[in-house]
C-alpha cells in the first residue's frame, strides 16, 4: 500500500489473522498464479525487492520458491510491515529479510534499493497518474543492468474495461478519488518505457489481471 486514501473496502481486504499477521484473501487466490510467472520471469540469483508487499503472505511464498533471490519485502504502512514481519519470522527462510519502510510514490528510494528483480503487485489501480509515474522511474533508478521489473494487477486493455466487475471496481475508486482507479495497459507500457526499460513480455493472468514485465539494459 502507499499513504491513506479513503478507499472502498474491497481495495485492499486483510483480516486479522494470527498474532500480528494480516491474511488478505486476494493474496491466498493470486500468491500460486504469480510465483508460476516469477519462475518463468526472474533471475535465477541476485537481489529481490518486493514494493508495498501488504500482508507478506506472497512474499514468504515467493522466497520459498526461488531460493537463489534473496528477498527484501517492504512496505509503508506500519500495520502491515508488522505482518511482514511476523510472516517472515515464521518462515525463518534464509533468503528472506525483514520488511524495510518505504512509500513507493515519493522521489528518493530508487538509489537507495538496488536490485536484480522488482515485483509490484495490485498497487498501480490505488495510486493517481502522477504517483504512478514518479514509481516507475524510482524502478527504473534501482534496477540493476539486466534486471527484471514485474508489474501485476488490474489494467484496462486499450483503455476499455474489459468485464462487469472491472468495470465496478474502477467505479468504485474513483467515487473515492477521481485521480486513481485503473491504468490503460499501453499507456504503463509507455511510461515504463520512457525510464529506459525495454518491455519484455506481457502475460495474461486468472481472474482478468495483466503481468508486465519489463528489463534494464
Amino acid at each position: 500500500m502507499t499513504h491513506a486514501r479513503d478507499l472502498p473496502a474491497i481495495a485492499s481486504v486483510a483480516q486479522p489473522g494470527e498474532g500480528d499477521k494480516l491474511v488478505a484473501p486476494a493474496a491466498e487466490r493470486n500468491q500460486g498464479p504469480i510465483t508460476d510467472l516469477l519462475r518463468h520471469v526472474a533471475p535465477a540469483t541476485g537481489a529481490a525487492l518486493e514494493l508495498a508487499s501488504g500482508t507478506g503472505q506472497h512474499v514468504v511464498a515467493f522466497a520459498a520458491a526461488l531460493p537463489g533471490l534473496t528477498w527484501q519485502p517492504s512496505e509503508v504502512d506500519a500495520r502491515r510491515r508488522a505482518s511482514i514481519a511476523a510472516y517472515v519470522a515464521e518462515a525463518g527462510l534464509p533468503n528472506l529479510r525483514p520488511p524495510v519502510e518505504i512509500d513507493v510514490t515519493t522521489p528518493g528510494w530508487g538509489k537507495a534499493h538496488s536490485a536484480d528483480l522488482i515485483v509490484l503487485i495490485n498497487l498501480l489501480h490505488l495510486i493517481t497518474v502522477a504517483e504512478t509515474r514518479a514509481l516507475l522511474g524510482e524502478v527504473a533508478q534501482a534496477l540493476r543492468s539486466g534486471g527484471r521489473f514485474v508489474v501485476y494487477g488490474p489494467f484496462k486493455r486499450a483503455d476499455e474495461l474489459t468485464s462487469d466487475g472491472d468495470r465496478a471496481f474502477h467505479a468504485s475508486l474513483i467515487a473515492a478519488d477521481p485521480l486513481i482507479g485503473y491504468k490503460d495497459d499501453f499507456d504503463t507500457m509507455d511510461w515504463i518505457q520512457e525510464t529506459g526499460l525495454e518491455i519484455a513480455e506481457v502475460i495474461e493472468m486468472p481472474a482478468n489481471n495483466l503481468a508486465i514485465v519489463a528489463r534494464a539494459w
